[in-house]
């Protein structure tokens, strides 16, 4: 048994009926996750899934909930506060929430973001967690803008895309591509408070709707360089979350909302198959050979792939522990593990749909909305089929393209 599973191990009944296993800490022990409040935020998550979606964010409350239980100060340093939590804890409590709502899981995911923001100069970055322990980041990286060198730092002006969670944010981050005269540098990140960017709300989407995936527009601020970072850059601390593959990490709180995703898919299915009867007088769902065989294949599917998943995550951390870098074949595991089970979340989520006949297929059923979820989880870039062939030629002993590793 892990260190992230010894710390988990005594979920509450009430958790293990309602979620599978909620990832809570043990009381007393730093980071504890209240299992009270976590089970009353679940709850209220299901039940207004449609209001994320409708209104295409989540709801401030469900936020400000997320700051009560942890979520934003999940990863941050003990020194500085925080709850210094594993990426294994922090994987298995995305995927919770996800279980509740898709989209609720891939907002609470952004609170791997001291990993990322850990490229700033230290001081940078203990100045955000010194103001705001609970700081939510959300960021808009694509396309890099040109950005130039004026007195005072980088004058930043653009339009991004994708900025989930911005809603809810309070600090933004912007993809730059830095020009001092003729010469340009590595594409960065700016960090800006919330109040000097617009939000445009552009999401309109057939998944993952409630992610509020906005864009950001910025017109002429000055952004300080020191307040700038190469994303996906050597982090400047020392804990082992910090030398952890910042990048695969990034593609792995996606991955995993898509585990929440299927599972829920199964719960919802075994759920309706206790009661739904067909009109010709056939047999229930859970009678039905084809069914009990079809959720026997996605059960396994799902408990292999969430299997390899973590499995990938504490090869990886147990180097960490030992004083090891995380090597290349380890993180290329922890790419193809979450490539994987991003596909076979969706792949379970479209099987459970299928066998509930007509039930499924409405707007309103869970089961469509855990089809349209866990289908844009597969369609972000960190989960393409790019990275099997990143994965595959590696495995030849190849070098993979840049921003794999």
């Amino acid at each position: 048994m892990t260190i992230a599973s010894l710390q988990l191990a005594q979920a509450a009944q009430t958790a293990e009926a309602a979620c599978g296993g909620a990832p809570q800490t043990v009381p007393g022990t730093p980071g504890a996750i209240d299992a009270a409040l976590l089970q009353a935020l679940l709850r209220d998550i299901r039940a207004r899934a449609a209001e994320f979606e409708q209104q295409r964010h989540i709801s401030q409350d469900i936020v400000d909930g997320f700051k009560r239980i942890g979520v934003y100060r999940a990863l941050v340093p003990k020194r500085l506060g925080g709850s210094e939590w594993s990426a294994h804890q922090f994987c298995e409590l995305i995927e919770t929430i996800s279980q509740a709502d898709g989209s609720a899981g891939w907002v609470a995911s952004f609170g791997m973001a001291p990993t990322y923001l850990a490229a700033l100069p230290r001081a940078t970055f203990e100045q955000i967690y010194t103001d705001d322990i609970d700081t939510v980041f959300a960021g808009g990286i694509f396309p890099p803008q040109p950005a130039f060198y004026v007195d005072g730092g980088i004058q930043v002006s653009g339009r991004w895309s994708f900025s989930s969670g911005c809603m809810g944010a309070t600090v933004m981050g912007v993809g730059i591509s830095p020009r001092k005269g003729d010469a340009t540098g590595l594409p960065r990140m700016a960090v800006i408070p919330r109040e000097q960017v617009q939000i445009v709300q552009s999401w309109d989407v057939s998944g993952l709707a409630g992610t509020g995936s906005h864009d950001l527009v910025v017109e002429d601020v000055v952004v300080p360089e020191d307040w700038t970072f190469v994303r996906g850059g050597a982090s400047n601390l020392d804990e082992p979350m910090f030398r952890y593959p910042t990048l695969a990490f990034a593609a792995q709180v996606l991955a995993v909302v898509n585990l929440g995703i299927g599972r829920a898919a199964i719960d919802e299915l075994r759920r309706l198959a206790g009661g739904y009867k067909a009109v010709t007088g056939a047999p229930t769902l859970g009678d039905r050979p084809v069914t009990q065989t079809q959720l026997g294949h996605a059960e396994a599917q799902l408990r292999s792939a969430r299997s390899w998943f973590f499995d990938a995550i504490d090869d990886a951390w147990e180097s960490l522990l030992v004083g090891d870098p995380v090597s290349r074949e380890q993180t290329n595991m922890l790419r193809l593990s979450a490539s994987h089970a991003a596909r076979v979340g969706a792949e379970v989520a479209r099987s459970m749909q299928m066998l509930s006949g007509m039930a499924g297929i409405y707007n309103s059923s869970p089961l469509a909305r855990c089809v349209r979820d866990a289908n844009a989880v597969t369609q972000h870039a960190f989960l393409g089929d790019v990275t099997f062939q990143n994965g595959g030629a590696m495995l030849f002993g190849r070098d993979p393209l840049p921003g794999y590793l």
